[in-house]
Formats: C-alpha cells, structure tokens, sequence
C-alpha cells in the first residue's frame, strides 16, 4: 500500500572529461531516467554554455509550468469542465548575487486555456488558485510564482 511516498531517481553524467580551465571545459551532461528519452543539457550560454540545449534554469520553468497544468487539469476534470486546449509560457527572472550565486526572484505563468461551456468561465479562471495550492512542485520552490491566467470559450 502507498502511503503517500513517492521515490524519483535521476542518474547525471558530465561530458567532459577536465576542469584544468575555466573558460575551456565542457558544460554538457545527460540526465538519464530508466525508459525515458535522455535530456542532453548544459549551463546557460550566460555560464559558458549551450544556447542550443536545455539548462537547469530552463528546466526549472518547465517543472513549475507542466507540475501547474497538470493540478489545473485535474481540477478542471473534478469540476466538469471540459478544457479544450492549455498552453503556457512561463517566464522568470534569476538574479545573480555578485558571490558567484543567485536565485530566482519570481516566476510568472501565463495560461492561456480554452474551455467548452461559457458558463464556467469564472470556476475556470479561480481553479488556477487551487491548481497553485495542490502543485508539488510550487510547494517545493520558496521563489515567488504567479500567475496571470486567460481563460477563452
């Protein structure tokens, strides 16, 4: 029986093969999860990385975006309300702190769904709110999310 506990576990693999130079080593590393696809990253082109390939900060947002949808659709479901098309784009803001750190200083989603039935326009639009309180990824993250919601017939 489950009891509430779930497990996850990711194997990391740096590419390269030194660090003698800062300015020269390679910041690509895969991340494998048993039977999926492997996601090839890097640092951000800002850190000396591959604008081509994802970075953790992309990944992040991805995280809070799809962990957000996912409650959102759940509800939606719970409710009857019949969602016909969800999309996103989360932005974010990542300050350095001058010590060779940082963090996020927020994160914005920007849902655009579009419903059936006209009459569940306002349940859709506060169904956001919840979907945030239940998201376990935003429950895991101290960095601000908000959320600037529409919601189209």
């Amino acid at each position: 029986m489950n009891n509430g506990e779930h497990h996850y576990d990711t194997h990391l693999i740096w590419d390269g093969d030194n660090t003698t130079d800062y300015t020269t080593y390679t910041r690509q590393h895969r991340l494998l999860i048993d039977g999926k696809p492997p996601i090839t990253a890097t640092a951000d082109a800002a850190f000396r990385g591959d604008a081509s390939k994802h970075n953790p900060e992309d990944l992040f947002l991805a995280a809070i975006s799809s962990c957000h949808m996912l409650s959102y659709l759940a509800l939606c479901a719970k409710y009857g309300i019949n969602v016909l098309s969800y999309e996103d784009r989360a932005t974010g803001i990542m300050r350095e702190d001058g010590k060779g750190g940082g963090r996020f200083e927020e994160v914005t989603l920007h849902p655009v769904v579009t419903i059936a039935n006209a009459e569940q326009i306002e349940r859709a639009e506060k169904l956001h709110e919840r979907a945030h309180e239940l998201c376990f990824i935003a429950n895991s993250c101290s960095v601000p999310i908000h959320h600037v919601a529409e919601v189209r017939v």
